[in-house]
């Protein structure tokens, strides 16, 4: 039985360096809580195959685990060269249009024309990761001329951001939608949606999706802070994903807007995900750069429900380290007297309606008398959230009869999801928290649990039961 020392939740990215059953199972037994399926890449039967390995990886360790489909979105990017690259430099003046000839020193082509459309004089176009930096200083009927500020090198197919600006383009490709498809009818647990702009555009993708998985809205562009409230009101879950997020504003924004996102997410009772160049180095190292641990620690500190690993895992050379290395550092962080401090301290109060003063209360009462855990037994998933809000110290386990809720609830802070079938009453939910918490080293005879439900028992969203519980 696989237990974890700690609440913070690992996200890893399957790919080439990681997509063997072995390399799966040994990063599940390393510490991995969820899997990320990355549709930039591979095909869908490829994802298919590794979501197999999955399942059945959640059956041999008796463990659920979440499973997140990452949608590709709108990728912009330049032509290509002549030569397959030209050298700029500071100064140099370059034309954008849309002629689909190979490019040279004078010209390339861009082939999306709702940007040209959309960039004015004095609009910024970053290319490779804001590595090249060009200003635009004349606009035409269907071309740009832009005006080289930084940079050495631009070369085939570079993507490209443009910052502050909303583009009048879909969050949704029709690639994002034969991969939504393929992926809901897989079973994924989360869909991930990038280039999200606007409120319209989670609307969009909660319609397609119509309730088969959670939606997990990647913020990654200015625009989505400025509308940020009303998109976590229509999303399930949120990633901030810094590292587009960080090209298109200022560095010094960005711990800032972490910290907020985090804690606006966190009041909002959803999980949210850290991710993007956590332990960038270690793609090519089997050691993280202390400013790396510290990029991780400070995620921790800041509340996340969970941190994530991209190429880390995906196709570096030391995906079982990172893997280790992560999660060796949030249970550093959680051991830390200033992380708790900090938790308690930002405990939230009951709203205004009696599952939430019941969640509330539970934290409190786990904490007097104390209980080696907290048991919600939960149908729709909502009562757990509400007791993740609050991030307690003790371990949360969540019994549900419904296995989709148990894996979603995997990517949320502390959460333990167990599938149950033999559950119909609350007297049945009792036994069974003391069953699980003993099976899974959380309790032992003598100890005690608190345990919420509702009455009438399994109605959605009642309840209004809190007992303290002896384990026998």
């Amino acid at each position: 039985m696989i237990t974890r020392n700690r609440n913070t939740k690992i996200v890893a990215t399957i790919g080439p360096a990681s997509s063997s059953t072995e390399m799966i199972e040994n990063l599940f037994l390393a510490g991995v809580d969820v899997f990320r399926l990355n549709f930039s890449h591979g095909a869908a039967a490829d994802h298919k195959e590794r979501l197999g390995i999955i399942r059945n990886l959640e059956k041999k360790h008796n463990r659920c685990v979440s499973v997140i489909a990452d949608m590709q979105g709108p990728k912009l990017r330049v032509g290509k060269f002549k030569d397959g690259s030209i050298d700029v430099k500071k100064g140099d003046v370059i034309r954008f249009d849309l002629d689909p000839t190979e490019g040279d020193e004078t010209r390339v082509c861009l082939p999306h024309p709702e940007v040209l459309d959309a960039l004015d004089k004095g609009a910024q176009i970053l290319v490779d990761d804001g590595k090249v930096r060009i200003t635009i200083i004349e606009k035409g009927d269907d071309y740009l001329v832009g005006k080289v500020m930084a940079g050495k090198k631009l070369s085939n197919n570079k993507g490209f951001n443009i910052p502050n600006v909303m583009l009048p383009i879909s969050a949704l490709t029709d690639k994002d939608r034969k991969d939504l498809t393929s992926a809901l009818d897989m079973g994924v647990d989360w869909i991930a949606q990038s280039f999200v702009q606007k409120p319209a555009d989670v609307a969009e993708a909660k319609k397609l999706i119509a309730g088969r998985a959670a939606l997990m809205v990647k913020i990654e562009k200015p625009s989505a802070i400025e509308y940020f409230t009303e998109i976590l009101d229509l999303a399930d879950g949120v990633m901030l994903a810094r590292g587009d997020l960080g090209v298109e504003i200022p560095p010094e924004n960005v711990p800032a807007t972490q910290k907020h996102v985090i804690r606006q997410v966190r009041a909002s009772g959803k999980p949210i995900v850290v991710a993007t160049q956590m332990l960038e180095s270690m793609i090519e190292s089997p050691t993280p750069t202390r400013a790396e641990a510290s990029d991780v620690a400070n995620a921790v500190y800041d509340g996340t429900d969970a941190v994530m690993l991209s190429a880390e895992t995906a196709a570096g050379d030391y995906p079982l380290e990172s893997v280790t290395i992560m999660s060796k550092i949030l249970e550093k962080v959680e051991a830390d007297t200033i992380y708790r401090q900090q938790m308690d301290d930002r405990h939230l109060d009951a709203e205004a309606d009696p599952s939430d003063a019941i969640t509330v209360a539970a934290d409190q009462v786990a904490k007097d008398v104390k209980a080696k855990c907290i048991v919600n037994y939960t149908t729709s998933g909502l009562t757990v959230l509400r007791t993740v809000r609050q991030r307690p110290a003790l371990p949360i386990i969540s019994l549900t009869q419904n296995m989709s809720v148990a894996r979603r609830l995997s990517v949320s802070y502390g959460v333990r999801g167990i599938h149950v079938t033999d559950v119909d009453n609350f007297a049945d939910t009792v036994a069974k928290a003391t069953i699980v918490a003993k099976e899974r080293g959380f309790a032992k005879k003598g100890d005690k649990l608190v345990l919420t439900a509702g009455v009438p028992f399994g109605t959605p969203g009642s309840t209004n039961a809190l007992r303290i519980v002896w384990v026998d």
